[in-house]
């Protein structure tokens, strides 16, 4: 092994005991590792026990988001080889723990950490015939592991940018990575561009899958009579996964803005306290989710602003909205603008937004609006409120334009399959 692969391998080694340091603050180190505690004797036993011998095609995502990009594939998969069964892994406890029951899955597993021996065992118990990793996965010794059995491995919703490692003069290790791959499919040509710089050539500009998932969203969508209720036939601005950062601005926007508004707020984590605070702040009349009986709603009606103290709702809330305020781009990071791009609507987000392709397209073609303050929320919204129409259009038909990534990979898995099949 290298130096910087066994740099690498202490560092990730290291991983466990940092976590165990921050464990008693965070919950969400906590979940970690518990669920890393005897997780390859766990694996070993659910594979062992099954009767199915049919082959194993494995998916890997980071978190949640990676896992919604890539479940349009997982489906598709599933529909075209039934002969496979699909065990699928998340990194994250936010994927992990909300995902574990999928039943597009045969198996679901948190990824055991990426030490040379945990790679070496989880290849050996899972022996894939193919393997998925979604957007930002690389694992140097799961794909050396892979690379020595001779399975095919491929990344699709793949993007890359000229900062990255793997494209600097001291990435030889992190590029070596990338040519462990049997095909990269990513999002745009300057990914493909910047691949071609370190001499990768089996890359195919596909696209998005996220596109394919969101249009899959809008067909399966489900009526909430509450916000339906609550909207009234009045504008309304759907929050989408909103930060406290959101927050500072979007309360002191709504406390001074004095056209006819409806507000329905989905914080990115349900926090009772926060949602408190929110509150208080508020001068518009607002209601909790979980306070509103669905047998009575007749107080929703001098309600402005709707908090959804739940999960899993956020993608149909979208339905009912003209606006969209999408929460993360202050510092967490932008979460998902395609679920409210799909519906046709104006969105708007914080100022940094740089690294999700699809906001700087919609900048660009008029259908976004980046935002730093109360003040540039206020004008920009003020003049979209008047004439929407065609920042509707254009996040509307961007969507559209879109779809079809699925396809695409699904198209380079065939291939892969076809030719390991013929080794």
């Amino acid at each position: 092994m290298s130096l910087a692969g066994q740099l690498y391998s202490t560092g990730i080694g290291l991983y466990p005991a940092v976590l165990r340091l921050a464990a008693p603050f965070h919950p969400k180190a906590r979940q970690w590792l518990a669920g890393q505690q005897g997780l390859l004797d766990s694996i070993a036993y659910e594979l062992g026990r099954a009767t199915d011998s049919r082959p194993i095609v494995w998916f890997h995502a980071a978190s949640l988001g990676e896992f919604e990009q890539g479940r349009p594939v997982m489906e598709a998969f599933r529909a075209a080889y039934p002969q496979c069964r699909i065990l699928l892994t998340f990194f994250s406890p936010s994927g992990y723990e909300v995902r574990k029951q999928y039943d597009g899955a045969d198996y679901v597993f948190y990824l055991p950490i990426d030490t040379p021996a945990n790679a070496r065992r989880f290849i050996d118990l899972v022996k894939p015939e193919l393997v998925f990793f979604i957007k930002y996965e690389f694992w140097a010794n799961y794909l050396d592991e892979l690379h020595r059995a001779r399975i095919p491995v491929l990344s699709f919703s793949a993007i890359f940018r000229p900062n990255q490692l793997f494209f600097k003069s001291y990435g030889g290790f992190y590029r070596q990575m990338l040519h462990q791959f049997n095909h990269l499919l990513v999002q745009n040509q300057e990914s493909v561009d910047l691949l071609r710089t370190i001499g990768i050539t089996n890359v195919t500009l596909a696209g998005d899958t996220r596109f394919d998932r969101v249009a899959q969203t809008v067909a399966t969508i489900r009526a909430i009579p509450v916000a339906e209720t609550f909207k009234n036939e009045q504008p309304l601005l759907v929050v989408g996964s909103a930060w406290p950062l959101d927050m500072d601005v979007l309360i002191p926007f709504l406390n001074q803005f004095d056209q006819p508004l409806k507000v329905i707020v989905a914080p990115h984590e349900i926090d009772a306290d926060k949602l408190t605070d929110w509150q208080a702040r508020l001068t518009r009349p607002s209601v909790r989710y979980s306070a509103v009986d669905p047998g009575d709603m007749g107080s929703l009606a001098d309600k402005a602003v709707l908090f959804i103290d739940n999960v899993g709702m956020l993608s149909s809330l979208y339905q009912y909205g003209e606006f969209a305020f999408i929460g993360g781009a202050f510092r967490e990071g932008l979460h998902n603008i395609l679920e409210a791009a799909t519906f046709g609507m104006p969105i708007f987000f914080g100022p940094v937004y740089d690294k999700f392709q699809e906001a700087v397209d919609l900048v660009s073609a008029g259908g976004a609006f980046p935002v730093r303050t109360v003040d540039e929320l206020q004008t920009t919204f003020a003049r979209q409120y008047h004439d929407r129409s065609k920042a509707a259009q254009v996040t509307r038909d961007y969507v559209l334009r879109n779809v079809g990534a699925t396809a695409k990979v699904m198209e380079a898995a065939a291939k892969l399959l076809e030719t390991n099949a013929g080794n």
